[in-house]
C-alpha cells in the first residue's frame, strides 16, 4: 500500500528511484547523466528534485560523501548532556513533526506482547519500501526491506514481541506512517522494549533532525557513561527506523558504524536531513 498525498506521490516515486541511481553511482553524476537515468529532462529533474530535497542533486550528492560524517560530527554535534535535567520524556520534534510516544511497562515488556494486537502494513517510502507495525497507541516496529526482503524484515519485527497477535491492516497505520513520511501532521510511537532500551531510544528521540550523536554521548545523557557497548546494541536494536533516529547515531570517529536495515540507507537519511536543514 502506498501513503502519499497527491501531489507528493509522484515526487516520492521520482525520488525514490534518484536515490537508488545515485546510491550505486561509483561517482558523482552530473545533472544531464542523472536525469536521463530517470527517463526526464535535465531542467524538470532539477526543478523536481530540488523541491523535494530542498537542494540541487549536485549539492546533495557531496552530502553522501564518505566525509560528511565527520563533517557533522565538527558542526552538528548534538550535546545530550541536558537531557537528563527535561526527563527525556514528553513531546519530541522529529522531521518538522510533532511525534508523541510512549513507553510500554516493563512488566507488559517482559509477557513478550501478550495480549496486544499489532497491525501491520506495506509502504512507499523515498528510501524504499518499510513494513510498519504497530498498536492501538502507535507505530512500534518500521523497518526498510530493500535489502532483507519482506519475509526477512517481518520475521525481525514480530520475533521481538513473539507472544502477541498480528493482521494485516495498513489502514490502521496508515494516517502514522503517512504524517512520519509527508512530514505533516501528527505521528504516535509506541515504545516496545526492556527499560535500558527505552532510555537509549528515547535518548535517540532528542536529536534534532540534521544533527548527530555519539554511542558515548548517549551513555553520558542516560546516566550510564561506562555502557557505551549496550548503548551500541540498544541502538542497533531499534525497531523503529526514521522515526527513532538510530542513523543520527556515529561512531567518535566520524564511521557511520552499522545499520540495521543497511549502510545506504543510512547515509541518504543523513543526507537528505542536512540537505533540508541547510535549505531553511
Amino acid at each position: 500500500m502506498n501513503v502519499q498525498t497527491p501531489e507528493s506521490g509522484y515526487h516520492y516515486q521520482t525520488m525514490r528511484r534518484a536515490l537508488d541511481v545515485i546510491d550505486a553511482a561509483e561517482e558523482p553524476l552530473s545533472l544531464e547523466a542523472l536525469a536521463a537515468q530517470i527517463d526526464m529532462s535535465a531542467a524538470h529533474f532539477q526543478r523536481v528534485f530540488s523541491a523535494w530535497v530542498g537542494v540541487s542533486p549536485k549539492r546533495y550528492q557531496q552530502y553522501l560523501q564518505l566525509g560528511h560524517a565527520k563533517t557533522l560530527l565538527q558542526e552538528r554535534f548534538t550535546t545530550l548532556e541536558t537531557a537528563q535535567s527535561v526527563g527525556l520524556s514528553g513531546s519530541g520534534r522529529l522531521h518538522d513533526l510533532f511525534l508523541r510516544w510512549e513507553a510500554m511497562s516493563p512488566g507488559t515488556f517482559a509477557q513478550k506482547g501478550a495480549g496486544l494486537v499489532i497491525s501491520h502494513g506495506w509502504f512507499e517510502t523515498p528510501f524504499g519500501e518499510v513494513l510498519a507495525m504497530g498498536t492501538d497507541k502507535g507505530i512500534c516496529g518500521m523497518g526498510f526491506t530493500d535489502e532483507c526482503g519482506r519475509e526477512a524484515a517481518f520475521d525481525d519485527l514480530s520475533g521481538r514481541w513473539p507472544a502477541a497477535t498480528f493482521r494485516e491492516a495498513p489502514d490502521a497505520l496508515a494516517p502514522w506512517v503517512d504524517a512520519a513520511i509527508s512530514q505533516r501532521g501528527e505521528s504516535a510511537l509506541h515504545l516496545i522494549g526492556a527499560p535500558f532500551q527505552i532510555k537509549v531510544w528515547e535518548a535517540l528521540l532528542q536529536v534534532p533532525s540534521g544533527h548527530v550523536t555519539t554511542y558515548s554521548e548517549i551513555a553520558e545523557a542516560i546516566g550510564h557513561p561506562k555502557a557505551v557497548r549496550a548503548v551500541g546494541t540498544a541502538v542497533g536494536r531499534n525497531p523503529v527506523s526514521w522515526l527513532i533516529p538510530c542513523h543520527r547515531a556515529l561512531r567518535k570517529s566520524g564511521a557511520l558504524g552499522g545499520y540495521h536495515w543497511g549502510l545506504p540507507v543510512k547515509r541518504a537519511l543523513l543526507a537528505w536531513e542536512s540537505a533540508r536543514e541547510d535549505a531553511e
